[in-house]
């Protein structure tokens, strides 16, 4: 079974929720998702071993995701760049990279969303709903902010968003076992 685009986004999701885990249904709903799409994204991201099985309640697997993410990511899924859009930043147009890195004359990337704030280049998300999704929870926004510099960013971009995704996923990693 191959993994899909919204199986990271969902794993992400997982890794933002930290230990306060919500069953599918509200899971759902907070990724803009039917509940069975979010189980079908689970039970891919468990056989291609980025979540743990039922044991351990599904968690993820922060060694394999980091691996993945920082390795494999912009391979399996490219970033695609489109028009100028009205939308949400991401990359490193968002927070926690927009503070990290100097701005220059690029236009930054967005989601393209119609409520959203500013007008630039579109970058595709991970799932078509991570605008609306990332708007309602920080710590999950910034996680898919991190994945997108990962997917399209350049080699200095990559590497500060490298840096910072694994210092996040090591403080999941960290508070999971205590």
């Amino acid at each position: 079974m191959a993994l899909k685009p919204q199986d990271v986004y969902v794993v992400l999701k997982l890794v933002a929720a930290g230990s306060r885990r919500a069953p599918y249904s509200h899971l759902a709903l907070e990724l803009v998702m039917s509940p069975s799409e979010v189980h079908a994204s689970v039970r891919r991201a468990l056989e291609s071993g980025l979540l743990h099985g039922p044991e351990f309640e599904n968690s993820p697997r922060i060694a394999a995701l980091e691996e993945f993410l920082i390795h494999g990511l912009k391979y399996v899924f490219p970033a695609e760049r489109g028009e100028l859009t009205r939308g949400v930043a991401t990359s490193y147009g968002a927070a926690p990279l927009r503070a990290l890195i100097a701005p220059n004359d690029d236009p930054i990337p967005v989601w393209p969303y119609a409520e959203g704030k500013q007008r630039s280049v579109s970058l595709a998300p991970l799932y078509k709903t991570a605008p609306k999704a990332a708007l309602r929870d920080e710590s999950f926004y910034e996680l898919l902010v991190l994945a997108d510099a990962l997917r399209d960013g350049r080699v200095r971009e990559r590497k500060i968003a490298e840096a910072e995704l694994r210092h996040r996923l090591r403080a999941v990693h960290a508070e999971s076992k205590s």
